[in-house]
């Protein structure tokens, strides 16, 4: 009798503890039936079907009740896994150089409503970050929805364990400003449950790729991209987010790439921030740049309508270059399985792929035949996205007890 409690309480204990793998296989698409489950997470049928049924159970999935298969598909057919639609959500809010955004985002990186963005940020931070948390509020209330804990994206390195923004460049925030204590406690005042967490755009840009866009299977991804200013990089690893000793890893933007070009505010010169960004091409274009929190869709609009123009074109193919130079250099330390690219970039991509690759496999050591993948992001607002990963990971690993 003992052996069998023993045995069956075995059984429950394993069960429970891949409730969390279970959950991120869903949530990632990785696991689109109950048979695709059971051997992603190597248990037994019903042991898959048993951890289905709990996180249906806790609103976070929904289990077909009768077994399908796709056409063509040979086999048992299987229930289908998807997650709830109306299950909990994560409160998102992204503050950026042209204002902020409010969104709530499902499970399997779904938005699932958003707030119109304000145009202006001032420089207070507990002003705009409260701004938008109140945003955040009226739509969880609107909802109606259950919330698991919020997320915070913002445009500058974020030093842990402080949570300090620690050069908010192009927002007019004082360096070094508590964004995540300011976070935090604006959503504590709001009412909204659960826990709140802050990081940088870039950073949340590449773990929502990682999980529901572009960089989605890699084990090493490396993101770069580019805001209204500077430029921003990202390394995910397995998984997770490669943050450094104290959060400020991957700050791609300071490689130097133009030894004669123009100053940087790190000191240098010719650093990829201020080489390839869409205030470098606007000027290498002759063109008169707009306000500042405008020049990325300047130069988007710039590449999209006037690429034939001989001075647009060899801008362009100047940015490329530069950009080029330093992915060699990232693709020569980091040895990244794939690499994506955001803002400008993803537009000089898209503008002349063949150019980037080429300099990107000539400058790195493995040459043409070891060259990485470089793709566009696809998310929309793939750092509110991220933002929201953020707040789902506690859920992630361990829905019981973040749901309890």
């Amino acid at each position: 009798m003992n052996g069998k409690v023993s045995t069956t309480r075995t059984k429950l204990e394993r069960g429970r503890s891949a409730l969390g793998p279970a959950l991120e296989l869903v949530h990632t698409g990785r696991a689109p039936t109950r048979a695709v489950l059971t051997s992603e997470l190597g248990v037994t049928r019903a042991t898959a079907g048993a951890v289905a049924a709990e996180l249906e159970a806790l609103g976070l999935i929904r289990v077909d009740s009768r077994p399908g298969s796709a056409a063509g598909s040979q086999g048992r057919p299987s229930h289908r896994l998807s997650v709830r639609e109306s299950g909990p959500v994560a409160i998102a809010a992204q503050v950026h150089a042209d204002g902020f955004r409010a969104a709530l985002v499902g499970l399997g990186g779904r938005l699932v409503a958003t707030a119109p963005g304000c145009v202006t940020v001032t420089a207070d931070p507990a002003q705009v970050i409260g701004e938008v948390v109140d945003d955040c509020a009226r739509l969880l209330r609107d909802s109606g929805l259950r919330c698991v804990g919020a997320g915070l994206a913002v445009p500058s390195a974020v030093a842990e364990p402080e949570g300090n923004a620690l050069n908010p460049l192009h927002i007019a925030w004082p360096a070094g400003a508590p964004v995540s204590e300011i976070f935090a406690d604006c959503v504590r005042g709001a009412g909204i449950p659960g826990p709140a967490f802050t990081g940088n755009d870039v950073n949340l840009a590449a773990l929502a790729e990682h999980r529901h866009g572009a960089g989605r299977g890699a084990q090493h991804l490396l993101c770069v991209a580019t805001g209204h200013r500077g430029v921003g990089g990202a390394l995910v690893l397995d998984g997770r987010l490669h943050t450094g000793s104290s959060g400020l890893a991957l700050e791609v933007g300071h490689l130097t790439v133009n030894p004669e070009g123009r100053p940087c505010h790190c000191g240098g010169r010719g650093c990829l921030d201020v080489e390839t960004d869409p205030l470098a091409f606007l000027v290498a274009a002759r063109r008169e740049p707009g306000p500042e929190e405008s020049l990325l869709k300047q130069a988007g609009d710039l590449l999209r309508t006037e690429y034939g123009d001989a001075a647009v074109r060899g801008a362009a193919e100047e940015l490329i270059d530069r950009l080029g130079l330093g992915l060699a250099g990232l693709v020569n330390i980091l040895n990244p399985d794939r690499i994506i690219l955001g803002g400008l970039h993803r537009a000089l991509l898209d503008a002349d792929p063949e150019r980037l690759r080429a300099v990107v496999a000539d400058r790195s050591l493995w040459g043409r035949s070891g060259s990485v993948p470089i793709l566009p992001c696809t998310l929309d607002h793939n750092s509110l996205v991220g933002a929201a990963e953020l707040a789902w990971q506690p859920v992630l690993d361990d829905p019981l007890a973040a749901l309890a």
